[in-house]
C-alpha cells in the first residue's frame, strides 16, 4: 500500500464513522425533532420527518458504502452531491441558536466544514 491509499484508507473510516453516526442520529427523536425544523419552508413539500428519515438513509448508506470496495466511489461521489443537497437546511438553521441549538452553526464556518467534507469525499473517490 502507498502513502496515499493509506490516506485514502483513513480518511474514508473517519469519513464512514462520522456519516454514520449522523445518519443514526437522524432516528433519534430529540435530534430528529431538531432536523425537522430545520427544513427550509419551501422544501417543506414533503413532510419535514419523511425528509430527515430519507437523509438519515442517504447517510447511513453513503457511510457504509466508504467501506465496500466496489462503491466506495460512488458512495464518496453520492456524499459530495448529499452534503451540496442540505447545505440550504444548514443555511437555514444557520445562526438561529435559539431555536435549533447545536444543529445552528454559524453560516460561514458551515459552509466550510461542507467545502472540507466534499473535498474528503472527493478524496476518497480518486
Amino acid at each position: 500500500m502507498t502513502l496515499f491509499e493509506i490516506a485514502q484508507l483513513i480518511v474514508r473510516i473517519a469519513l464512514a464513522v462520522v456519516f454514520v453516526a449522523m445518519g443514526a442520529l437522524h432516528f433519534v427523536p430529540g435530534p430528529s425533532r431538531g432536523m425537522a425544523a430545520m427544513v427550509p419552508p419551501a422544501l417543506r413539500v414533503v413532510r419535514p420527518s419523511i425528509l430527515v428519515a430519507l437523509t438519515g438513509l442517504c447517510e447511513l448508506a453513503g457511510g457504509v458504502g466508504l467501506l465496500i470496495p466496489a462503491t466506495r466511489v460512488a458512495a464518496a461521489i453520492c456524499l459530495a452531491v448529499f452534503l451540496v443537497a442540505v447545505f440550504p437546511a444548514n443555511a437555514y438553521a444557520a445562526g438561529k441558536t435559539d431555536r435549533f441549538g447545536v444543529f445552528a452553526t454559524p453560516l460561514v464556518p458551515r459552509a466550510i466544514l461542507q467545502v472540507v467534507l466534499i473535498a474528503l469525499c472527493v478524496f476518497c473517490a480518486l
